[in-house]
């Protein structure tokens, strides 16, 4: 595939998800962070997660280092025309201040703050994706309060694909307020929306309540195709 601006092809044959077995989510381990893997990565359904011991067999067992590529079955898909705002978001849209990659290292060091439960997020990722960041790849919502960041996400804009990666918040709602602010940005209801692709890996009981659904992952690739297609919205 052609990387966006210049950027070098990856050394690596990542697999192709299409092939996958149904149901499987990890797909490969190895590989590294360098800007032409990610982006064929994402550009072909994968996304990159340290695997943890309990998820390897044989040789690989034990180790904390390894690199995973992912492709989950089902995949977590937020429509931009699904998003649910309840009148308590509403409002709390009004109270904040939003800005996009006004903070992108530090948004992205909020999500991964070791006091919360996912401990992902490594000093590696955070400076593989401030490098996309400068590349105009990857990009932050922050939400603000007399000052204070105190709540956003990040993720990747390939084309029409938004690959959500992490949120955080400090106060409440306010992480939910970074993704109204997202999905605006990305088209909302608009006919701008038309066959952009907002991805959210997995589908967990807080992002269904705001409208998130599972697709299979053939249809998950046929909407990427058609996504990556189209022009980028937030790195234009």
């Amino acid at each position: 595939m052609t990387t966006p601006g210049g950027i070098a092809p990856s050394a690596w044959d990542l697999p192709d998800p299409s092939g996958a077995p149904a149901g499987e989510d990890l797909l490969a381990v190895g590989a590294d962070l360098a800007p032409g893997t990610l982006v064929a990565a994402y550009s072909q359904g994968l996304f990159p997660m340290y695997v943890s011991p309990d998820q390897l067999d044989g040789a690989g067992a034990g180790r904390t280092d390894l690199l995973g590529w992912w492709s989950p079955d089902p995949r977590g898909v937020l429509p931009l025309d699904g998003l649910r705002i309840t009148r308590s978001l509403r409002a709390s849209c009004r109270r904040y201040e939003v800005t996009i990659d006004a903070a992108f290292e530090e948004t992205m060091r909020a999500c991964a703050d070791p006091a919360r439960d996912s401990g992902w997020i490594t000093e590696d990722f955070i400076a593989a994706y401030v490098r996309l960041h400068r590349l105009g790849l990857a990009h932050s919502v922050e939400v603000w309060h007399e000052g204070a960041l105190v709540g956003g996400l990040y993720g990747v804009e390939i084309g029409g694909l938004f690959a959500g990666e992490s949120m955080f918040h400090r106060v409440r709602d306010v992480s939910k307020v970074a993704l109204v602010a997202l999905v605006d940005a990305l088209g909302g209801q608009s006919a701008h929306r038309q066959g952009r692709l907002l991805d959210v890996q997995w589908r967990t009981p807080h992002l269904a309540s705001l409208g998130v659904v599972e697709v299979p992952r053939a249809e998950y690739l046929t909407l990427l195709r058609r996504a990556v297609a189209l022009p980028p919205v937030l790195g234009d």
